[in-house]
């Protein structure tokens, strides 16, 4: 197996002790580690290491050794420990050493079945008093059968110390003919379904070096379920059947994903908000975007395959405060937890959250709803949008930032409470990353959104890749970083574009 990360990451070295309890050595010459390894949610004292099992003849409970050194060599052993990987929860390791030292890398791997594990970097958060940077790519939207992962490469040859994944890991829907590489199996419906697609995505060796070069803090959106789901309302199913789907697909997630026990599903029903504070920089506030959503307002029934866009003079429901994104609950959570003694808050959640109307929109006349809005972001949600905003102002937080995906596009927009008025004060700035490879819309349709939407600051389309940030308490700064050659492993990145805010002074402002 190759290296995961250039002179960073190396092979387990040879002849290692194996671990103490080792069976079924018949099969000891089938790869057990096919996937790679990972780590995430990293605290300043502690982290989540992951693996899973492959192979044939997989035992139903598998003990599964772990070691976590201060150094490559593993002469320096900080912590290790065992895991039992069960059939049940497909044989996937979550590891989760405690009492680490704040601030400091560490290089991790695995012990089964006769076999060692990649090696992987990762690193705690800084404490929580501590003077930090941060340096973080920031990605989404990896459909296999649109092109090559260039953009992996990129993030892992970059050593983040952080990598925030706001979405769509996979997608669920089988390859067409023309595809440029074909997903195995068609559109997913049960959890072998979506376990046999997680597996395919993970042996990518792109991929698996961007995750074995650094800590990732992950979120879920749609395509992880079914497009456009919100709730127990889908596109193709709702109620029973999609709690029933929603069941598997979040089990399959979980399995896959360097995430804590804690987030462990129970049915269609999991956890993933959490918090994460990085020194005294920064508070990242993770959350679900998707679980807890209503329903599309005027949902187009006629139409299968997403929630679809409404002309706003027809449909009054949408501006109903009662309506909600991320739900009454994590609204409230969400409020509560904003930081005023760190210069940065950075919401990591999964979409546009700037108005992005098709079309002009009439002001100053509040009655007058115009414009035509795509119901799945926030412009499907703008009074819970408004709340978001106007609750984070009157904390007196001037270094919000919010950070999505979805849209296969890189966006740079100033946030305001109220977008129609163009003397509104700037209270957030946001950044939108475009996609790994998923394609992206015409960037025509984007200069007419930036022509409607003057807080609309930058946009570009035409290009995959990612963002990269570069945070101190002074400034942030962020690249919009683009692959050349989509359908070309080898592909360079540049960067497209170059944006700064200052922590008091919200708003973006291009280099």
């Amino acid at each position: 197996m190759a290296a995961t990360r250039r002179d960073l990451i190396a092979l387990a070295a040879a002849g290692l002790a194996a671990p103490a309890l080792v069976r079924h050595a018949r099969a000891a010459d089938v790869p057990r580690f096919a996937l790679g390894v990972a780590s995430g949610t990293p605290q300043a004292d502690r982290l989540v290491l992951w693996t899973r099992l492959t192979g044939i003849d997989l035992p139903p409970q598998v003990a599964v050794d772990w070691e976590l050194a201060e150094d490559e060599g593993f002469a320096r052993i900080a912590a290790r420990g065992t895991e039992t990987a069960e059939a049940a929860w497909a044989h996937s390791v979550h590891a989760e050493p405690g009492g680490l030292d704040p601030g400091r890398g560490y290089c991790y791997r695995f012990h089964a079945l006769g076999q060692t594990s990649p090696v992987g970097s990762t690193r705690t958060a800084p404490a929580p008093d501590a003077p930090a940077t941060l340096r973080a790519a920031v990605a989404s939207c990896q459909r296999w059968d649109h092109g090559e992962w260039a953009a992996w490469r990129d993030v892992a040859e970059r050593a983040p110390d952080l990598v925030l994944f706001l979405g769509d890991y996979l997608y669920e829907y089988a390859s067409p003919p023309s595809a440029h590489r074909q997903v195995d199996g068609p559109q997913l419906r049960t959890l072998a379904d979506y376990r046999e697609r997680y597996a395919q995505y993970k042996r990518d060796p792109a991929l698996q070096a961007a995750h074995a070069a650094a800590p990732w803090v992950v979120i879920w959106d749609d395509h992880e379920v079914e497009n456009d789901y919100a709730g127990d309302w889908g596109t193709t199913l709702q109620g029973a059947a999609l709690l029933q789907l929603r069941a598997a697909a979040y089990q399959a997630w979980w399995e896959h994903q360097p995430v804590p026990k804690a987030m462990r599903p129970q049915g269609p029903h999991a956890r993933i908000r959490h918090r994460l504070d990085w020194g005294r920089l920064a508070r990242l506030h993770a959350v679900d975007a998707r679980q807890f959503r209503s329903p599309p307002a005027c949902p187009p029934w006629l139409k299968a395959g997403g929630a679809g866009t409404v002309d706003a003079a027809d449909c009054p429901a949408l501006f109903d405060p009662a309506r909600s994104l991320l739900g009454a609950e994590q609204e409230a959570w969400l409020a509560a937890g904003w930081d005023r003694t760190r210069p940065w808050n950075l919401l990591v959640q999964t979409t546009l959250v700037a108005r992005a109307s098709r079309g002009p929109v009439a002001w100053p006349d509040p009655a007058h709803r115009t414009g035509r809005y795509w119901q799945d972001g926030w412009d499907g949600y703008p009074a819970a949008r408004e709340r978001l905003l106007r609750g984070a102002a009157e904390r007196g937080l001037t270094g919000l930032v919010t950070l999505g995906g979805d849209i296969h596009a890189h966006v740079a927009a100033d946030l305001k409470a109220d977008f129609g008025d163009p003397d509104a004060p700037v209270l957030a700035s946001e950044f939108c990353t475009t996609s790994i490879s998923s394609r992206g819309a015409p960037q025509a349709w984007w200069d007419g959104y930036r022509r409607d939407n003057p807080h609309l600051r930058w946009a570009r389309s035409d290009r995959r890749g990612y963002l990269w940030l570069d945070l101190d308490e002074r400034r942030l700064q962020a690249d919009a970083m683009g692959v050349q050659r989509p359908l070309d492993a080898a592909s360079p990145v540049d960067r497209l574009a170059r944006f700064q805010v200052l922590p008091d002074r919200p708003g973006v402002v291009m280099e």
